[in-house]
């Protein structure tokens, strides 16, 4: 799990704008206040980093030498300032004397440190200061790995409820997963050209990934990706040929958005047959007009709908493989995410009573 940790110093003025998003922060970090003055000031129970005695990390600046840290009964955090090469020497170093984490400090912002620091640190935790949600999300995906968590600078509301929510959405939620449940088809059915949207992600899918779309916001069919092989075409395992641009698409665990809004750089969830998840990235969205087919199943009595071009290549995850439209049968179980409730905005209602036909 990704550790969330907001510093405090220098932003007591703004404790009435930030208290109530520093909830969503793991470990509150200060140097000059203990852990009474920081709970007394937000008025809250957090944990806090601190080099205060009563604090539940000890928090230490890199002074060249971590002797100190042998003698610490506690979890111990040290910041270290990365300005060159060799300063990546004192990472280990304050491994080996018993820190529990290590914060870089990288006052030129750069990547390559921060992933060889990842490649050597094993079981040891990681943080990257940061100042926004953008280079958070950066160190978090160094190396596919990333670091074991971030402490953001930024005393900005919205950068803290960004921040919070790129690591909760992208690597939190994300690993819980989403129910997926067997739907019935009741119904296909031939419909004419249509304006189809082909998502290409800057990912590669293996069999039974994709991405959830349907004709309703509560009712979400997994399409696969084209990585099964076709003797008339390439596989693209970056693609998913997703359906009309009307269709809702699941683009993160708790929202939705048509499919003619995704472009270039747009986030959209992977998700496989498990309802194991993970955050993608449109690479470019193509729209041709192709035929359309119509699919309709039944899940404890409800009716839900997609529509997919019509053509082999196309195919609908089930639990042991896949189906392709063109073979699709009445009867058939196909893999659907189904919830209550209605989108506002593409975000989730669930006391919502809505109708989509």
């Amino acid at each position: 799990m990704k550790e969330f940790w907001v510093l405090l110093d220098g932003f007591e003025e703004k404790i009435s704008e930030i208290s109530s998003h520093l909830t969503e922060a793991d470990i509150i970090v200060s140097q000059h206040l203990s852990k009474q003055q920081v709970q007394e000031l937000l008025g809250i129970n957090v944990k806090v980093a601190s080099p205060a005695d009563d604090s539940d990390i000890q928090l230490f600046q890199d002074n060249g030498s971590f002797l100190q840290l042998l003698k610490v009964q506690k979890p111990s955090a040290v910041v270290v300032e990365i300005a060159s090469g060799e300063d990546q020497n004192k990472v280990m170093d304050a491994f080996a004397h018993g820190a529990s984490y290590v914060i870089l400090r990288c006052s030129d912002w750069k990547t390559i440190p921060l992933e060889n620091i990842v490649a050597r640190s094993n079981e040891n935790k990681v943080l990257m200061e940061v100042g926004d949600h953008v280079q958070a999300r950066l160190a978090l995906e160094t190396l596919e790995v990333g670091s074991d968590g971030v402490l953001l600078t930024s005393s900005s509301p919205e950068e803290i409820a960004r921040t919070s929510e790129e690591i909760r959405n992208r690597y939190t939620s994300a690993r819980a997963g989403l129910s997926l449940v067997e739907v019935e088809v009741t119904q296909k059915k031939e419909i004419g050209l249509g304006a189809r949207a082909c998502v290409d992600t800057t990912d590669i899918m293996k069999p039974g990934e994709g991405i959830l779309v349907g004709c309703q916001s509560n009712g979400l069919f997994l399409v696969q990706a084209e990585v099964e092989e076709n003797q008339y075409i390439a596989n693209r395992p970056f693609r998913v040929n997703a359906g009309p641009v009307s269709l809702y698409v699941l683009s993160a665990r708790e929202k939705t958005n048509y499919l003619s809004e995704l472009e270039a750089g747009h986030p959209v969830l992977i998700v496989d047959r498990e309802g194991r998840t993970r955050p993608g990235c449109v690479g470019r969205v193509k729209i041709e007009r192709r035929p359309m087919m119509l699919v309709e199943a039944q899940w404890q009595g409800k009716r839900l709908k997609t529509i997919l071009q019509n053509a082999e290549t196309i195919r609908l995850v089930t639990r042991d493989g896949s189906r392709s439209v063109a073979e699709l049968k009445l009867g058939d179980r196909v893999l659907a995410r189904v919830e209550q409730g209605g989108r506002h905005f593409g975000n989730l209602v669930a006391e919502e009573s809505i109708i989509e036909k």
